[in-house]
């Protein structure tokens, strides 16, 4: 979570919210979950099972908590989504 941005990913599927807007993707909408690392910021994409794509970006403001955020969304999809 930083000022403007969060995600969570939780039993119930995947949220988003971008500057007040909220997304919520349950797990049988949902194609794929891709995420990755912009400098200090992590991105996390989502192909909806009708093939749309939506994205959020959070800043991490430190590559340590950066990190953080990679194991954490690594175990927790592993756990719920471990097709992909």
């Amino acid at each position: 979570m930083d000022r403007h941005n969060s995600v969570v990913v939780d039993s119930s599927g995947v949220s988003f919210e971008n500057h007040g807007m909220t997304l919520e993707l349950s797990w049988p909408q949902i194609r794929s979950v891709h995420y990755k690392a912009n400098g200090n910021a992590l991105v996390v994409g989502v192909v909806h099972a009708d093939g749309q794509f939506y994205e959020c970006v959070v800043d991490a403001k430190r590559g340590e908590r950066l990190r953080e955020w990679f194991g954490q969304l690594a175990g927790v999809l592993g756990y719920y989504r471990p097709m992909g």
